[in-house]
């Protein structure tokens, strides 16, 4: 699968929608890592999916949960290598991402933490940019 600027707007805006957290990963049991349609997903963490893309390769929905967890994307994937490729061009942008088997979920760490101890799955974090301050000098 090829990232398309289409899907990466689609990641670059849902890091928007999240923002950036921090905060400590939360080492309670994670339970064995969900797989299933974003449907089912969705309805495992409780969310109404408003579906943004729904493609052969990937599908992808904006979720907020009836709780405070926040607004999140869920995505799945038709194969392993989609998924890789499509991660590894989003975490250019930041974010925290909880990774299962062909689906991702990206949102704040506090969210992304909840809903590990419902999904499983493994955390990952994009690149840190708050070091950058965005001048640059030269010398004349």
């Amino acid at each position: 699968m090829r990232l398309t600027r289409p899907m990466l707007a689609a990641a670059a805006a849902a890091l928007l929608l999240t923002g950036c957290g921090s905060g400590d990963d939360d080492k309670a049991a994670v339970p064995e890592t969900a797989t299933g349609s974003l449907e089912h997903l969705a309805a495992e963490v409780g969310c109404e999916p408003t579906m943004q893309i729904d493609a052969d390769e990937i599908r992808q929905a904006s979720c907020r949960k009836s709780d405070a967890d926040g607004k999140f994307i869920l995505a799945t994937f038709a194969t392993d290598r989609g998924q890789r490729e499509w991660i590894n061009g989003a975490k250019d942008y930041g974010g925290h991402y909880l990774v299962g088997r062909k689906w991702i979920a990206v949102g704040e760490t506090k969210t992304v933490t909840t809903l590990r101890a419902t999904l499983g799955g493994d955390i990952e974090e994009g690149q840190d940019h708050s070091a950058h301050t965005g001048s640059h000098s030269t010398s004349h």
